[in-house]
């Protein structure tokens, strides 16, 4: 379920005077993606991930288009730039950031991150520092998925965070938009357990973007698990791939 959190104050007083609920600008359609998910090239591990991933939801949420200059910020493995190859087709593009840091400390981040560019004539390899991604060309939309938190592990310095904030702040035209999703941790923890959980609290990921310059427009209960406590490792086998995940969708002012 998506919850708005900005409405144009006409529509909603119009829906008011006719008894209505408000109306809200709806977001791209699920099977706008069908034709990415059905890529033969994508491998059969990313397939069997799709259940649990939800790919055309989240792309949905995130509004891609075809035609858009899209980055996947911190793309792992590249599941999810591949997707977002075949959303913004032959007309779009698709920035892959891996941080530097990541490949010097796994050799594998860095070889994933080229055999995807190589595959995919519309993506991109991006490198740089984890708070400084050095996009080429300022971008639709920025999509990351369980790395927020990871702005905050011990190994990187305070400050980390704000830095990576204001460079996606940076990176994004005016209008932009930037989705996060990520493990959540107790209401009120902050960022204390980045490191030991790699779990984050809502609300910090909030506060980090806000006071870059972001809006908050809308989250979605897509990846929402309230059955998890919150007080387990995301990697413990017994909550791996069942945590609850917080998706939030900020955008850039024009």
């Amino acid at each position: 379920m998506i919850r708005p959190l900005v409405l144009a104050a006409t529509v909603a007083a119009l829906a008011l005077a006719v008894g209505a609920a408000p109306a809200v600008a709806a977001d791209a359609s699920t099977a706008d993606y069908a034709a990415a998910l059905a890529d033969p090239a994508r491998p059969a591990a990313d397939r069997d991930r799709d259940a649990a991933r939800k790919p055309a939801e989240l792309l949905a949420f995130a509004g891609i288009k075809p035609g858009q200059s899209v980055g996947d910020y911190v793309m792992g493995g590249g599941y999810l730039t591949r997707i977002l190859s075949g959303a913004v087709g032959t007309a779009g593009h698709v920035y892959a950031f891996q941080p530097a840091e990541f490949i010097a400390f796994r050799k594998q981040y860095g070889d994933d991150q080229t055999a995807v560019a190589a595959a995919y004539a519309n993506v991109d390899a991006v490198g740089g520092a984890f708070a400084a991604p050095a996009f080429p060309v300022p971008l639709d939309a920025i999509v990351t998925v369980q790395n927020f938190h990871d702005l905050y592990l011990k190994p990187f310095p305070e400050g980390t965070g704000d830095k990576a904030s204001a460079a996606l702040f940076a990176a994004l035209k005016p209008g932009g938009t930037l989705v996060v999703v990520d493990h959540s941790a107790a209401d009120g923890s902050g960022t204390t357990l980045s490191d030991s959980l790699h779990r984050i609290d809502k609300a910090a990921v909030v506060a980090a973007l806000t006071k870059a310059g972001f809006v908050l427009e809308a989250e979605s209960d897509l990846y929402k698990r309230p059955e998890d406590p919150r007080t387990a490792n995301v990697f413990d086998p017994a909550i791996r791939g069942k945590t609850d995940q917080f998706t939030l969708r900020f955008r850039k002012p024009e």
